[in-house]
């Protein structure tokens, strides 16, 4: 520990400016970049083998390191800077709006979507999920340095991934005698539904962790009923705003609109029930969502795609999702009808 206590003594003496709070913000931020790079190499073989994008595969498999240095960097100062507090908000809002999509799905659909809308939102759960298990432990510091320290391996090792994969992938993948490309030929597929069951698990560890951190700043069972009434309220406001915009097929514009009106109920009920603390981190959560969402715009647009082309390839032929009340018309061959 003494390491680390001559450089946190010229840090401000706040609980988001200590070692902690940067080595906590650092594993969240790997935690984003990892499920950043496993969805690129999942999307840019996809879009090899799809022929309408195809062209759209290049732009994917190529991407500056540097690039993902300043990402990496930038939501790790944005974790370390923002309160568990609002970090824990921000969670359970995400995990409403998880569910609620879901559930508004058609049984057997999934939306590619989520996996890069609950970007930011990740980083926060994981940040949040530190803060809470390493309350009180006596080697607090060095926990979080090996953590910081294997996650970065393991994002280090899926950035190597990315680049083979988009310098290498087609020639080694029809050569066949690449173990790492022909792995990714063989369960490419596989990808979604393991990155599905990893965020469960993420996120149901971090919902807890956030009830007990917001809980832990309460006295009284008053104090935090009058807290969690206008949240619960808030919540379900913005729960129906999602469902509502779900109608619609979502662009670019809508979901940088969407965040905006996250953000703006949390901050009113900041204003109303926080502190002024929580007001500046919700405005660091705003800037963290919105890089999170330009960083990863080629990506979320070929998910928005995939998830709304079968509307329109299925209202060329089959009902789609919207219109399944429409009745089939069967006509029958031209042999018969002769």
């Amino acid at each position: 520990m003494g390491l680390f206590s001559y450089p946190a003594s010229f840090l401000p003496g706040l609980p988001w400016g200590s070692v902690d709070s940067l080595l906590q913000g650092v594993v969240g931020a790997c935690a984003v970049s990892v499920l950043y790079n496993l969805m690129r190499v999942y999307l840019f073989i996809k879009c090899l083998n799809d022929p309408e994008r195809e062209k759209k595969a290049p732009r994917l498999g190529s991407q500056s390191r540097l690039r993902g240095l300043l990402h990496l960097l930038l939501l790790s100062l944005i974790y370390a800077l923002l309160g568990p507090r609002v970090g824990a908000l921000v969670v359970l809002e995400f995990s409403l709006r998880a569910v609620s999509m879901i559930l508004s799905m058609q049984k057997g659909s999934q939306s590619s979507q989520l996996f890069l809308l609950c970007q930011f939102s990740l980083g926060c759960g994981i940040a949040c999920s530190l803060d809470y298990l390493h309350e009180g432990a006596p080697h607090r510091t060095w926990n979080l340095v090996l953590a910081a320290g294997l996650s970065a391996l393991i994002v280090w090792q899926t950035g190597r991934m990315c680049r083979h994969v988009g310098e290498m992938y087609r020639l080694h993948s029809s050569e066949r005698y690449c173990g790492v490309c022909l792995s990714l030929l063989a369960c490419w597929h596989d990808m979604p539904p393991f990155l599905g069951r990893a965020l469960k698990v993420a996120f149901l560890v971090s919902d807890l962790a956030a009830v007990a951190v917001i809980n832990r700043d309460f006295l009284t069972t008053s104090e935090a009923v009058r807290f969690w009434t206008p949240l619960t309220i808030c919540y379900t406001l913005l729960v129906i705003y999602m469902q509502e915009e779900q109608h619609q097929h979502p662009t670019e514009q809508m979901a940088f609109q969407t965040v905006c009106v996250r953000m703006g109920g949390l901050l009113i009920l900041m204003m109303t029930v926080g502190r002024w603390a929580d007001i500046l981190h919700i405005f660091l959560s705003l800037i963290g969502e919105i890089w999170c969402l330009m960083y990863g715009g080629m990506m979320l647009e070929i998910c928005r795609e995939e998830d709304y082309g079968i509307k329109v390839s299925n209202s060329r032929g089959a009902p789609g999702p919207r219109d399944h009340r429409r009745p089939l018309k069967i006509e029958a061959p031209q042999e018969e009808r002769d």
